[in-house]
């Protein structure tokens, strides 16, 4: 129910039931200045001095109250030769209306103004009003819209409001647009107590933009769309969710006081982490607009010293489950304020949008000293990096060799480095790829002793040596020492400032050399940056040889991958020509076009995306397969047990199936238990069991047949909950029955970290052996996931983990790829490497991104497509790497009445212009080592 400050109401015949709090004006008072009496014309001049149209009939009651209506009161006009009510004359000088009869809040007079608003304009609102009667003190009068569509709920737009005393004219202001247009849109003035008087002036609604590119920038630029940012109206347009909102100027004896202004605000007597403090911003926020939010924010009480503080909005859609959209958030503490900040974008047309900040823990209190969210101007696309004799191939490790003993090492910790010999003398495999031919290694080695932590081993600075935006692949050669007892992880590993990052990882199970392998890049200037190698248990022996870290040269890579590229991808094609007239086309020009590669290259994508038409656009015409980011997951269609929701999915496989989109199904189940539903984990073993094979039958049922592939259980090398609950079998058994239930899909393992080199639960050789086990378990695993979240590739590592992987002749799909960085030049680079490795690589069959949409992404600095439709240039590279994979040829008929070519699989157009006519024919090039024969026939 909506709270007004000076009254309450009750339901009745006209409630407001449904209305709420949260304004959409942009300066919710501005009161006029009683000395100077304003004229309030049909025209009102707008701030560039040209007059605009007031859409308000019989704005100034000039005319009675014809168009106007008293909204359950009643109403009169008093006439300029009337005079004046009590002590108040008209402000204009003129008539002015009288709103009498007043029993509720909400009674006041309206006029109906539906044929008069155009979606997508913004809206100026003007009023000049006052009160009469038995009041003391000053009341609140409101600008309000009433948005009516039959067959659903009233809703209520708040524009502005202002407070008024007796015997004095005020000015209440706002704006407002609307993205869609209600079937009657009705506006009133309301407010004040029942019992007394309204009194208005006159109103004025003008356009203040008069096209969509101008209300695009409502809230654009210095406009912050929060009313009372900063409290300097206490707590108007705030309000508690699920809990109390107080105001301070100090708390804690004075030791917390606002960071800027004089008060701020605290979500107090909070029960649940989502309790917060909210403002509803409906109206102000337009869809397909990016908006920045930024809040500053700090928690107190309950002995909790720091905290996630988390900006959240949630969206309400006819016809839709509500939404709950994470902005972004941060570690706060109690001692003192930090800054929130975040970026959001509505997709569709709401009918509710609220902004609020939640997150503590139970009984803490959440305080906020600012919000403010304004329209996110666009930021130029940083230029590419300018690297200044990148040295590719060249080793920054000093003394890799160790020909200088150990000079250039120190040990990390307390363990000691001595050199021995007996170490391979050629590199890695993977550093060999890279790098050709390269002389021997010494064959020495640093032998690690005296190991008392895991993070103990050689050390190496190498902070002078790095150059920011390059890639670097790290590589060496490592085997364990005495004391070993089972497999050990041994990580080559950066200390980069504060931060650790991954150089590689391998685990080692006996005392043989084993190649260590990754990849790293520094977008950040750091003070300090060592590199070290570690992993094994303390007390285990550690020996290191042949370290080498250098810059990749990715053009040379590319080059070698167009060709591999062309000897799998492509085929020999001849066109044979036949019918009348054929025997004579012997030097007539054919012109061969493709329309389409047949190779799959999808993304994900999530329900709310298609309520925006321009990310629709751009996915049905850059894209041939889809998967669902969330609305597969049992999670997303049976949050409670037995509350199904499969609209999402449905809406999206129709659009899928309307577009000629294959469809991958993500996923059947997830073994990542924080991933699973509490009511799952509670359920007992022959229930939990009974409740699997529901879901299966219910998913495969249902969909049998629509989706071409399924991940049965997702990243089971990174979770086990229902192995755990369930025994060994569950696994296999989720796959047998997969099959019967729908025996047209290809059921595929999934998993990350798999072709990085960064994770040795999820190594190539471990993969291997749980796809091996599954199937010798009877499970007719048909298709490999490898997901693809990764940073920094680098060619040959990549590679190597296809190569390995391809030995077990299944279909490898990278499912999820994403790349991250903040350059977008850079980012399109790691992304074509990624795209050219699979294509090049004959045992992958298939590529979906993980999204492609700026805010839509599971990953910061991924997109190919920035929030408000802009293509950067990672989209760039993308799009001009499928235009260079389709084939084109041009030429004559020959001899034979035939023409050759060789082209990507995929679907073809070719015309053939004759002196007498065109003829125009398709054809698909499928798969295959002979010659494809297409015959045409005219």
């Amino acid at each position: 129910m909506r709270r007004l400050s000076v009254c309450c109401f009750n339901s009745q015949q006209h409630k407001h039931s449904l209305k709420k709090s949260g304004e959409t004006m942009e300066n919710p008072q501005m009161k006029s200045d009683n000395g100077n009496s304003e004229n309030f014309n049909q025209k009102k001049m707008n701030p560039t001095g040209n007059s605009v149209a007031n859409i308000i009939v019989n704005h100034d009651f000039s005319d009675g109250l014809h168009s106007w209506h008293p909204h359950c009161c009643n109403g009169f006009v008093v006439s300029a030769e009337f005079g004046k009510r009590g002590e108040l004359s008209a402000r204009s000088g003129g008539n002015y209306a009288v709103v009498t009869n007043r029993t509720e809040c909400w009674q006041g007079l309206q006029q109906d103004i539906t044929d008069k608003i155009s979606p997508g304009s913004a809206y100026s609102v003007s009023a000049c009003v006052g009160v009469s009667g038995p009041l003391s003190g000053s009341m609140d009068v409101l600008a309000t819209l009433k948005l009516e569509n039959h067959g659903s709920a009233t809703s209520y737009l708040l524009i502005g409001k202002t407070s008024v005393s007796k015997e004095k004219w005020e000015i209440v202001e706002g704006t407002f647009s609307l993205s869609t247009m209600p079937e009657r849109l009705v506006f009133y003035l309301e407010g004040p107590s029942p019992g007394v008087e309204l009194l208005i002036d006159s109103v004025v609604i003008s356009c203040s933009s008069s096209s969509k590119s101008e209300s695009a920038r409502i809230g654009a630029g210095d406009v912050n769309i929060i009313i009372n940012p900063k409290f300097e109206d206490g707590l108007n347009n705030w309000s508690g969710r699920g809990c109390k909102v107080a105001l301070h100027d100090s708390m804690a004896d004075g030791k917390i006081v606002p960071q800027s202004g004089k008060v701020f605000a605290s979500a107090t007597e909070r029960t649940q982490n989502w309790n917060g403090i909210q403002q509803e911003i409906t109206g102000r926020v337009q869809r397909k607009l990016a908006y920045n939010v930024e809040a500053v924010v700090r928690i107190f009480g309950n002995n909790v010293t720091t905290a996630t503080v988390q900006a959240t909005l949630w969206v309400q859609t006819p016809g839709r489950n509500d939404q709950y959209v994470g902005i972004a958030n941060v570690q706060a503490t109690d001692k003192d304020w930090v800054q929130l900040q975040g970026k959001f974008l509505l997709n569709g047309s709401p009918s509710r949008v609220v902004i609020y900040l939640e997150g503590p823990p139970p009984g803490t209190d959440l305080l906020v000293n600012a919000l403010v969210v304004k329209h996110a101007e666009k930021i130029p696309p940083s230029p590419p990096p300018v690297i200044e004799n990148p040295d590719f191939g060249v080793n920054i490790i000093t003394n890799s060799q160790l020909n200088d003993g150990t000079n250039g090492w120190f040990p990390l910790g307390n363990c000691n480095l001595s050199v021995g010999l007996g170490s391979p003398h050629i590199l890695p495999p993977m550093a060999r790829a890279s790098l050709g031919i390269h002389e021997p290694l010494s064959g020495r080695y640093i032998h690690v002793q005296n190991r008392t932590q895991t993070w103990m081993g050689p050390a190496q600075m190498i902070t002078d040596k790095l150059k920011l935006f390059l890639t670097y692949q790290v590589s060496a050669w490592v085997r364990l020492g005495s004391g070993a007892n089972g497999p050990q992880n041994v990580n080559v590993a950066l200390g980069v400032d504060s931060q650790w990052v991954n150089g590689g990882q391998v685990e080692i199970n006996d005392d043989r050399w084993h190649e260590i392998g990754g990849s790293f890049r520094i977008e950040k200037q750091p003070s300090k940056v060592m590199v070290y190698i570690q992993g094994p248990a303390a007390g285990v022996d550690l020996m290191v040889a042949g370290v080498q870290i250098f810059p990749v040269d990715r053009e040379a890579r590319f080059k070698h991958l167009r060709h591999q590229t062309n000897q799998i991808r492509k085929r020999d094609v001849i066109l044979k020509f036949s019918g009348a007239g054929s025997g004579s086309l012997s030097g007539t020009l054919v012109k061969v076009v493709q329309m389409q590669n047949s190779f799959p290259i999808g993304s994900c994508i999530s329900r709310t995306n298609i309520d925006n038409e321009d990310f629709v656009n751009f996915f049905v015409k850059n894209f041939n397969w889809v998967v669902f980011g969330n609305e597969l997951k049992w999670y997303w269609t049976e949050p409670q047990r037995g509350n199904f929701n499969y609209k999402d999915a449905d809406d999206l496989l129709a659009l899928c199936q309307n577009h000629n989109i294959e469809t991958r199904g993500h996923c059947i189940f997830w073994e990542v238990q924080d991933t699973v539903q509490q009511w799952i984990q509670a359920l007992s073993k022959d229930d939990l069991k009974k409740a699997v094979q529901n879901r299966l039958t219910d998913l495969l049922t249902r969909y049998k047949g629509k989706f071409r592939h399924y991940d049965v259980n997702n990243e089971m090398m990174h979770g086990s909950f229902y192995q755990d609950r369930l025994g060994k079998d569950i696994r296999a058994n989720m796959f047998k029955n997969a099959n019967q239930l729908d025996p047209s899909a290809i059921l595929f393992v999934n998993d990350y970290h798999v072709e990085d080199g960064c994770d040795t639960r999820s190594c190539p050789e471990r993969y291997i052996e749980h796809i091996l086990d599954l199937q010798e378990q009877g499970a007719p695993v048909g298709g490999l996931g490898i997901q693809g979240h990764i940073d920094s590739p680098v060619g040959p590592v990549v590679c190597t983990a296809l190569d390995k992987l391809g030995i077990l002749g299944l279909p490898i799909w990278f499912t999820e790829l994403d790349v991250s960085s903040v350059n977008e030049h850079v980012r399109g680079e790691d992304l074509e490497v990624m795209l050219r490795e699979a294509f090049a690589h004959p045992a992958v069959e298939g590529v979906m991104l993980w999204g492609f949409w700026e805010l839509f992404m599971s990953r910061d600095n991924a997109h190919l497509v920035n929030a408000e439709g802009d293509i950067n240039e990672t989209g760039k590279r993308f799009l001009a790497l499928k235009h260079e994979w389709l084939s084109h040829a041009r030429g004559h008929v020959d001899e034979q009445g035939q023409f050759q070519f060789r082209g990507f699989h995929g679907t073809y157009d070719v015309e053939l212009v004759t002196a007498s006519k065109k003829v125009t024919k398709t054809f698909v090039v499928d798969k295959g080592n002979s010659p494809l024969v297409v015959p045409i026939d005219l």
